[in-house]
């Protein structure tokens, strides 16, 4: 099913913070779901909306129209209540808002140039971040109020990410994790690590935030590919496995828990103390688990890890403990997907697709 064509186009998708629900907008509507039961929880016809971001489970929306109708302009942020029906307050900026990230006490403004950052209960401006020309509007945010960080790029020439903590209002680091402009940012839910892709696609790279280190270089494909989303598995500490959707139509899972395992034993070699890290960090076996075909090559799509179960094999710091994920994926032509990942402590891996369906003919009941 998601590999058919869709009479609508999407204009925008969205997780809320702990990917409880999601949001998708196109012409002349936007809806809002929940993930676990596939529920329509709220829908609203009211125009075309290039921006529609959830705060958790909340009646809060901020929402940004197209621009296809005068009283919906994209230079305008509306924070609205699903509640009320109505705006709640409404911010007017000078070019148009490329994204939109919040949490219970910060919201950020993505400009073509600058970032701006608001204080979300008072709406107080607390700092303005200049940045270089961000035309996507690429930016990651991780909402822990402890680990709260902004990531966008900080060079329009190659692959360098400003990370920047939005509680402390000041710039934390500059990673460089390639030599090609970014494509994709993701933190981690704790704001512990970032994993970028470049245009290229090929490489898919994971650094320490609070270090500013590279931890895993992961090879998605030989050939260039367009990466489309980066979600880390929900983890208090280091999550346990990056899902990647890119334009070949496969979803990618990367296990970084057995990656550490496997430097580890690695550093301890002979080989592995005389290498520089740039070269050791090549030698990192893939820990690749590919499912091919899920969406039609070219099909935008946007994955992410919503639960994940320990099965075994916990008692043992050096055994691989089996998992379960679930792994809900959204298509730009119109479809939910739900599958489970079971990956073994052999490292064998499975997809099992749990569930499926149109996201345009689901109405309220």
């Amino acid at each position: 099913m998601a590999n058919q064509s869709s009479p609508s186009t999407i204009y925008c998708v969205s997780f809320n913070q702990d990917n409880s629900g999601f949001a998708i907008s196109w012409k002349d509507s936007f809806k809002i779901f929940d993930s676990t039961s596939g529920r329509l929880c709220y829908e609203r016809a009211a125009g075309s909306f290039v921006i529609v971001e959830m705060l958790y489970s909340s009646d809060l929306l901020a929402i940004v129209g197209a621009g296809e109708q005068a009283s919906l302009s994209p230079r305008r942020l509306c924070l609205f209540k699903t509640t009320t029906g109505s705006p709640l307050r409404e911010l007017n900026f000078l070019t148009s808002i490329l994204a939109v990230r919040m949490n219970k006490k910060r919201l950020v403004v993505v400009l073509l140039e600058k970032t701006f950052v608001y204080d979300l209960n008072t709406l107080v401006m607390l700092d303005t971040i200049d940045t270089v020309p961000n035309p996507k509007g690429l930016s990651a945010f991780s909402p822990s109020l402890e680990g709260c960080y902004l990531a966008v790029p900080a060079s329009a020439t190659k692959g360098s990410v400003l990370v920047y903590n939005v509680m402390d209002l000041q710039s934390h680091s500059e990673i460089d994790a390639h030599r090609s402009p970014l494509a994709v940012i993701a933190l981690s839910s704790n704001g512990m690590y970032i994993a970028t892709a470049s245009e290229q696609g090929t490489l898919i790279r994971v650094h320490l935030v609070s270090e500013a280190t590279k931890s895993y270089s992961f090879r998605r494909g030989t050939y260039p590919s367009t990466i489309y989303s980066l979600s880390f598995g929900p983890s208090t500490q280091l999550p346990d496995i990056l899902i990647a959707t890119s334009s070949s139509g496969s979803i990618h899972a990367f296990s970084l828990m057995l990656a550490i395992n496997q430097r580890s034993k690695r550093s301890t070699s002979f080989l592995g103390s005389v290498l520089p890290d740039s070269v050791s960090d090549a030698l990192d076996p893939a820990h690749h688990h590919v499912l091919q075909n899920a969406v039609s090559s070219g099909i935008r799509s946007y994955a992410v890890v919503r639960k994940i179960d320990k099965l075994e094999g916990t008692s043992s710091p050096s055994q691989l403990a089996s998992l379960r994920a679930t792994v809900s994926v959204i298509t730009y032509n119109g479809y939910f997907q739900e599958y489970t990942l079971s990956i073994n402590n052999k490292n064998e891996s499975l997809w099992t697709l749990e569930r499926e369906f149109n996201l345009f003919s689901i109405t309220t009941r």
